[in-house]
């Protein structure tokens, strides 16, 4: 198996437990404080957004690597 593939996948896993978790929180969040799920909404889709292109960048590294 090439080194690359596994940290692609590596990079890929990472971002979709960051992204879950994330999710998971703000809707513990929202259901917590309604009034506040515009805000919450508006910061969890910033950090995803950043995750995944923290993801992206990783996964080209990794590829480029071979």
């Amino acid at each position: 198996m090439n080194l690359s593939v596994l940290g692609a996948g590596l990079v890929v896993f990472g971002a979709a437990f960051g992204i879950g978790w994330i999710g998971s929180s703000a809707m513990k969040a929202m259901s917590r404080q309604p009034e506040a799920a515009p805000k919450i909404q508006t910061a969890m889709l910033i950090a995803c957004a950043l995750i995944e292109g923290v993801a992206l960048f990783g996964a080209v590294i990794c590829f480029l690597a071979n």
